[in-house]
């Protein structure tokens, strides 16, 4: 027994030291005996030393956690980010809001000019549409006045082919013999008489239109001098005695109206 308790005493005891994280086990010797430990040893050793290393594993994989002004700068940042996104949207915005407010400008201007040349052009059709309805009425006058003076032509002429037919050929028959029975020549035939007549009428038309003409080109020249020189006493002499062909159209009144006389 007391051999047994000898050899116990004497038997070498083995200490399992892990050492610093990451460092390679070597042997330890206990009571001068080198070996190395059992695996129940060593297993054992590690349980008991796994809670004392659990502390500086979990604060090396616990994040870091922001805390104090660095957090609100972050977001200010965001915010500030945010801003000039919507910034950069509302110019984006205005600039169209502005382009379309210049276009309906230019669009509002060319109105307002396309209704003052409307107003003027539908003034100026008032005008002529008021000329059209006077010179529509002047026509319907004249159609007028020119049917009824057509008809009282018409009229005319038929009353002088019935005089020249009728009592006028009688008068004219008798009058014919009683110059031949007295040697007299006959009288003109009444075409003569007409185409005499008609020939007087055009002259004197023509007659007066050049005193017209002549009275109108006198006037304008003397309208001419008085607005160039108001003050300007006038040096023509104004003719004296009575205008030219006066005398040659009573002479040829008093002839026409002598043969019509006889006529008649």
């Amino acid at each position: 027994m007391s051999q047994q308790l000898q050899y116990h005493h004497h038997q070498p005891q083995y200490v399992h030291y892990t050492g610093p994280p990451g460092a390679h086990i070597q042997p330890q010797v206990v009571n001068g005996n080198a070996g190395v430990a059992p695996h129940s040893t060593t297993h054992q050793h590690q349980q008991h030393q796994q809670p004392s290393q659990a502390v500086p594993t979990t604060s090396t994989s616990t994040p870091l956690v922001a805390t104090g002004d660095w957090t609100k700068d972050l977001v200010h940042l965001a915010k500030t980010a945010e801003l000039k996104k919507h910034a950069l949207t509302l110019q984006l915005h205005t600039a169209h809001i502005l382009s379309a407010h210049a276009s309906l400008q230019e669009k509002s201007k060319a109105i307002q000019d396309i209704r003052e040349q409307r107003n003027k052009l539908e003034s100026e059709r008032t005008k002529l549409l008021n000329a059209l309805r006077e010179i529509n009425e002047d026509r319907d006058k004249a159609d007028l006045m020119e049917a009824t003076i057509e008809r009282e032509c018409h009229e005319i002429r038929t009353k002088m082919n019935h005089l020249t037919e009728g009592e006028y050929a009688v008068a004219k028959a008798d009058v014919d013999r009683l110059r031949q029975e007295l040697g007299q020549p006959p009288l003109p035939s009444l075409q003569s008489t007409l185409d005499e007549k008609s020939n007087q009428y055009l002259n004197e038309r023509r007659l007066s239109g050049n005193d017209s003409q002549n009275s109108a080109s006198a006037g304008s020249k003397r309208g001419s001098g008085d607005l160039g020189s108001p003050d300007a006493p006038s040096t023509g002499k104004r003719p004296r005695g009575r205008p030219k062909g006066s005398k040659n159209r009573a002479k040829e009144g008093t002839s026409a109206a002598g043969p019509s006389t006889g006529v008649m």
